[in-house]
């Protein structure tokens, strides 16, 4: 695989704005958001972008070998079609779709985590005394991370929930067509900001998301790609 610059950024920038308008008061934000209420917010962070990341890799996977499979013309105008599809049910499910509450999603998420009884959890990020900089030390904080249990939660919800969301679908449609390493890294680097955001901001950010005004939000980011798609052509 040749090096094109262009193309990169055509995957990456295409990545990053679909993950940030879909994934943005999706199911694995809230569940980001709430479990940084009452976890080390290290610990939720790691898991949930561990388990996003390896979706994102996986399903950029998928897409690089479709092609191999189907001439390339089609997985373009597929992934045209999805954009189209996505953006216009979207759009369709906020001025049609009735009047569900859209903090919904977000008690639905809540729910299910505190319906998990789970045993207390050890503050990971006060595990390093401050008078003790040694590297078994650091090394004892990083493990107690990784290998704690909320973050083997945090991992496993938002995998479960990630497969076959509509995000993951898209990154499988991009990496047909585009850069596979332009839409890993730019799919990545969304999900970051993203649950980044979720983890900061928590309960008091969920809370105040305007459902209606992302989905509009998100459904226009999706028309627009696949307009500009239409635009660049698939040789471009």
């Amino acid at each position: 695989m040749t090096w094109d610059s262009s193309s990169f950024m055509s995957g990456f920038s295409k990545s990053f704005g679909v993950i940030l308008a879909s994934e943005i008061g999706d199911r694995t934000f809230f569940i980001a958001a709430i479990l940084a209420m009452t976890n080390p917010r290290m610990s939720v962070f790691a898991g949930s972008i561990c388990a996003l990341g390896t979706m994102t890799i996986l399903s950029a996977l998928m897409g690089l070998a479709a092609p191999n499979l189907v001439p390339k013309i089609y997985t373009y105008y597929a992934t045209i079609t999805l954009f189209f599809l996505f953006g216009f049910k979207t759009l369709y499910d906020v001025y049609f779709g009735g009047s569900a509450d859209e903090n919904s999603e977000l008690a639905e998420v809540e729910e299910e985590i505190n319906s998990d009884v789970t045993t207390p959890l050890v503050d990971s990020e006060a595990a390093v005394d401050s008078k003790k900089k040694s590297f078994s030390d650091t090394m004892h904080s990083v493990a107690s991370v990784l290998f704690s249990e909320i973050f083997i939660k945090a991992f496993s919800m938002n995998f479960l929930a990630e497969w076959g969301d509509r995000s993951q679908i898209a990154t499988i449609s991009l990496a047909s067509s585009e850069n596979v390493f332009g839409v890993i890294i730019g799919g990545i680097l969304g999900h970051s900001i993203c649950t980044g955001a979720a983890v900061v901001g928590g309960r008091h950010l969920a809370a105040h998301i305007n459902g209606k005004t992302v989905a509009i939000i998100s459904g226009c980011v999706f028309i627009a790609f696949g307009a500009l798609s239409i635009y660049m052509g698939p040789d471009a």
